[in-house]
């Protein structure tokens, strides 16, 4: 009763409002079901699937509303890039009249009524600084700023994208121009008839400079390394569609070699236009790098033209001017980083038996990357999309379910053993 009471009182309006404006930590408070940290999609999923199996989760969220980087940090042109029936989230599809790429605000709109659909109710504007075992007591102690939550179980679910990857290059202090993350890129507007460098050739940066094009800019590209570049659908069906049905009936290898086969007929050799292909196929490739293949929707077509041009590496940056490790020299008015993101795991939890301290991904391979030790457990670090996520906010809420109800069954029969003996 004690318990159900303490997790009532987490959302407790007055409760919150001292909770924000306190500056000292508030009293210790017990969470009878898992804690999710982070209410991205991952989150969301999660606790959707435990609400499914009638355990209650609580959701801390370091912003202010839900699935804040697809918010606040995306372009405007973003869609998603695969199709939906890949990208849904348990228990409940995407509406049937969203089209088969569905955008950015129809991506939203989605997961609002996700978590309205399911009840779901996050703790807002609750950084996670520290979590750690207390192998004292066997529980989990997660720290905010303000409060100190107790629980048995620990889910993370603040993804693969919780912090932006900006390089070091030489120069960039003397370099006069903007420079930019894709996570403050909205679109070229402001960019016209400007030398925009993007650098980063994942879908992102093809994207981006696609995007800067149709605003009149004249974008160029920055690729460092080989990657492979697949035509979003073949034989007017998706890619990634047609890949995960050939994985049914072949290997891997010989469904990378038909994809390659189909895409140099349909782009032609890349590698005429400064784009090579790495030696391993682009499903192998990703199976053991995580490295994602990019999907074109028209990039490619621009290069072909001259309207996006390709360079090497970066040297060194200065005043206007970028210097490239081929010895070329152009000069450039702005430049957008693409470099992606990464995981921040490590810098907040103190336990590392999952989740690797250099990189913050599950030490373990997909599929077995979910389950730690003393109840933890991680949703979406797949490196297989929304779909990875779906899968493994399967697994986690089924297993924890199974513990859930173990426990209440013995706090049954212990109730009813103490009853019988005080009648």
């Amino acid at each position: 009763m004690m318990e159900e009471v303490e997790f009532k009182k987490v959302h407790d309006p007055y409760l919150q409002s001292k909770m924000t404006n306190s500056d000292t930590p508030l009293h210790c408070v017990w969470v009878p079901g898992p804690i999710i940290v982070g209410a991205g999609p991952s989150g969301l999923a999660a606790a959707a699937c435990l609400k499914n199996h009638n355990v209650p989760a609580l959701i801390l969220e370091q912003a202010n509303c839900i699935a804040s980087l697809w918010q606040f940090k995306t372009y405007d042109r973003l869609r998603l890039h695969l199709p939906k029936q890949f990208c849904q989230l348990p228990l409940m599809p995407f509406p049937v009249n969203f089209p088969t790429y569905p955008t950015k605000e129809q991506f939203l709109a989605y997961l609002e009524s996700y978590a309205e659909n399911f009840d779901l109710k996050p703790i807002f504007n609750a950084t996670v600084v520290s979590a750690e075992f207390d192998s004292r007591c066997g529980f989990w102690r997660v720290k905010t700023k303000v409060t100190e939550y107790v629980c048995r179980w620990l889910i993370v679910a603040t993804g693969e994208n919780a912090v932006e990857v900006v390089p070091r290059l030489e120069g960039m202090n003397e370099f006069n121009g903007p420079i930019v993350h894709t996570s403050s890129y909205k679109s070229g507007e402001g960019f016209e008839h400007k030398s925009v460098l993007v650098v980063g050739c994942g879908n992102s940066g093809m994207e981006v400079c696609l995007d800067l094009c149709n605003y009149n800019a004249f974008p160029s590209l920055v690729v460092r390394d080989s990657l492979h570049v697949l035509p979003q659908e073949m034989f007017w069906v998706s890619t990634f569609g047609l890949s995960m049905w050939l994985l049914k009936w072949l290997p891997v290898q010989i469904v990378d070699q038909l994809l390659l086969f189909v895409s140099r007929f349909m782009l032609g050799d890349t590698s005429h236009i400064g784009l090579n292909r790495p030696k391993l196929g682009p499903l192998e490739l990703k199976g053991i790098s995580g490295k994602t293949p990019v999907l074109d929707v028209g990039t490619l077509a621009k290069i072909k033209t001259g309207d996006i041009k390709v360079y090497p590496e970066i040297k060194r940056l200065a005043c206007n001017v970028v210097e490239f490790v081929d010895g070329r020299k152009e000069k450039f008015d702005a430049i957008i980083l693409a470099t992606g993101y990464r995981s921040n795991v490590p810098t907040w939890l103190k336990d590392l038996n999952l989740f690797s301290e250099k990189d913050g991904f599950p030490m373990k391979k997909f599929p077995e990357g979910w389950k730690g030790k003393h109840g933890l457990y991680a949703v979406g670090f797949t490196k297989r999309g929304l779909l990875g996520t779906s899968i493994d906010a399967s697994k986690v809420a089924k297993e924890i379910a199974g513990q859930w109800n173990n426990s209440h069954r013995k706090c049954e029969i212990l109730q009813g053993r103490k009853t019988s003996i005080d009648s």
